[in-house]
């Protein structure tokens, strides 16, 4: 009977007591009992003086937490024996460092927690001992970085909390497994929300974002962020800028755009080697000499306003050494890309005239198709004044009429010719110099008029005009009379851009010689001024019109009480001259002859209509009547 009880109490609790093992001495041990009824075990060590796991944990534990120990390292299978454990609790201890054998015969474990340690790496491949493993916490650590492979052992995760850590961003291999769950190698049939923790780290918002901005903008209806509001950290100007409020640029490896592949420079000039570069991030410009020979020159930086990275290599008075074949290379995060550009010195030539390097073709129409259309204005205007073709002087036929004034310009169709061509003409260091500042003042939408300062010139210098459509070959010649420093250029079509240069006629135009504009400027200079004039006419007129007819009124009415005042002051005027009647001699109260005179010039309308009206006799004196 006492055997058959003792059987059945080692069957209900699963085994003889010494199965499970005694508590450690530095944690405490409590037994629950679940739902089905079956038993489970919890120890919880707290101790401050633990540095190491302790080894004596029963076996039939289900749940273990060590929390703010001194433990530093967990060694490889130091949970093994604990076939049973569900929840590993390592919150706030000193770990950093953890062996990728840790989780070794932990089959069920489904939760492990490690926030507030020291780790700055983890072994995501220790992941894969822990097939049912649904949370992971790495709350407030030190990691920088998820690698690539790590999505392989994160699909079958339902919470992951990588918040307060030091991760500037990541890889797109792990977000392509979070935004479609159901590529993940241990992801069961029903997969349910996956929840993330990202925030709180210092994110770095370069183009190396923009997966994860995206992935933030439209992610699926699975996921659930604990804070999905993350911000910026870096650069200085983006510090604390939500990610939604950025529009990130997509990376891009380097894109080269050289200036010249061939460059010919007399022995002594100054030759300058030209290369651009786009990408996202700006790349890195750097030149070297093939032959690995030392840089004989200064390098100079510039970014034009389409993002077009360009560097400058100035080799001045070049010599035989100098002539090889030089690369340019543009390098960013994503890689390299290089281009060979060639010099060669060749003999000075024996004109005076300034050199300049040109192109092995010399066309000017490649040029313009290597600038592009988007390039920046400025940056062409170098190219243009660098590597303008010399212009010959052929008798071309004039397109305007043979009989012309001596004074107005002469328009004449020039085509570029070949580097080889030399102008006609003598070319001093000064007479190369005679042109400054250059402007364009607007005239009308199809003609601008050029201006420029001339004070080496004298008044038997004539200069020459050159114009033509950005990107066109062919050019068109305005011969300016000598001593002329202004020249209106005619028949230009409206919203177009042209390029000018103005030079001594039979030299080449250097670099601040030539000047680029385009008449939509004209156009709307003229507009804005139809504008103001129109704007400028109706204030005047709402302002004067209620003022001028203030003053007609004003006028009108003094006028009016005017003419009324009139009227009773002649009346009273009469009645005066009435009055003043004199005495006769003989001292009878009659009227005097003067003053019959007087009221007979007052009263004679009176008089004369009653006379009418009573009859005066015919042959007797008329008697003129008054009234008092």
């Amino acid at each position: 009977m006492r055997a058959a009880l003792g059987v059945l109490w080692l069957l209900a609790l699963g085994g003889p007591p010494q199965a499970w093992g005694s508590c450690p001495a530095q944690c405490s041990c409590s037994l629950h009992v679940l739902g089905d009824g079956s038993a489970a075990r919890t120890v919880v060590c707290s101790d401050p003086d633990m540095t190491l796991p302790p080894a004596s944990v029963p076996p039939d534990t289900s749940r273990l937490r060590l929390e703010r120990t001194a433990i530093r390292r967990v060694r490889a299978e130091a949970f093994r024996p604990l076939g049973r454990l569900e929840q590993l609790w390592l919150p706030y201890n000193a770990l950093g460092q953890l062996s990728a054998l840790m989780l070794r015969g932990l089959r069920r474990l489904r939760e492990l927690r490690l926030p507030g340690n020291r780790l700055a790496a983890f072994p995501w491949a220790a992941l894969r001992d822990a097939p049912q493993l649904r949370l992971l916490d790495l709350q407030a650590n030190r990691l920088s970085q998820v690698p690539p492979e790590a999505a392989r052992f994160l699909g079958n995760l339902t919470f992951l909390d990588l918040s307060s850590n030091q991760l500037l961003r990541l890889p797109q291999e792990l977000l392509a497994t979070w935004a479609q769950p159901h590529a993940g190698p241990f992801l069961p049939s029903h997969h349910p929300r996956l929840v993330l923790g990202l925030q709180d780290n210092p994110w770095v918002c370069d183009c190396r974002l923009y997966d994860l901005a995206h992935f933030l903008e439209g992610w699926a209806p699975h996921l659930a962020f604990i804070e999905a509001q993350l911000r910026c950290a870096s650069p200085r100007g983006l510090a604390g800028v939500a990610f939604s409020q950025l529009v990130p640029r997509k990376c891009q490896s380097p894109e080269l755009r050289p200036g010249l592949t061939s460059i010919r420079s007399p022995l002594g000039s100054t030759a300058q080697l030209r290369c651009g570069a786009r990408g996202v991030p700006g790349p890195e410009l750097s030149w070297r000499r093939v032959d690995g020979h030392p840089l004989n020159g200064t390098v100079r930086q510039e970014v034009s306003s389409d993002g077009t990275s360009w560097t400058l290599l100035g080799l001045p008075a070049v010599s035989r050494r100098d002539s090889g074949d030089y690369v340019c290379q543009a390098r960013n995060f994503l890689g390299a890309s290089e281009t060979l550009i060639s010099l060669v010195v060749t003999e000075p030539q024996t004109s005076t005239e300034p050199q300049t390097s040109t192109e092995h073709g010399g066309r000017l129409e490649a040029l313009w198709a290597r600038t592009g259309e988007g390039a920046e204005a400025a940056a062409y205007n170098k190219l243009v004044a660098r590597h303008v073709p010399r212009i010959s002087e052929p008798a071309v036929p004039a397109t305007t009429p043979a009989v012309r004034s001596e004074t107005e310009p002469r328009v004449q169709h020039v085509q570029t010719g070949a580097p080889g061509e030399r102008a006609h003409g003598p070319a001093g260091p000064q007479e190369a110099r005679m042109v400054r500042s250059l402007k364009v003042v607007g005239d009308t939408y199809q003609s601008v008029t050029l201006l420029w300062k001339a004070p080496l010139a004298g008044n038997t210098t004539a200069f020459s005009v050159l114009y033509a459509a950005f990107g066109q070959r062919a050019m068109r010649r305005l011969a300016v009379p000598p001593g002329e420093t202004r020249v209106t250029v005619r028949g230009l079509a409206p919203k177009t851009k042209y390029v000018a240069c103005v030079c001594v006629r039979g030299l080449l135009p250097r670099k601040e010689q030539c000047v680029i504009f385009s008449t939509d400027e004209v156009v709307d200079a003229e507009a804005t001024q139809r504008l103001i004039n129109v704007v400028v006419v109706s204030v005047a007129a709402v302002i004067a019109l209620p003022l001028t007819l203030l003053v007609c009124c004003g006028g009108f009415q003094r006028r009016c009480r005017k003419c009324r005042a009139r009227g009773p002051t002649e009346a009273g005027g009469a009645y005066v001259h009435l009055e003043r009647l004199g005495h006769s001699e003989d001292g009878s109260e009659a009227p005097s002859q003067r003053s019959l005179g007087e009221a007979d010039g007052l009263l004679s309308a009176r008089s004369s209509l009653d006379s009418q009206l009573l009859g005066a006799p015919r042959g007797g004196r008329r008697i003129n009547e008054y009234f008092c």
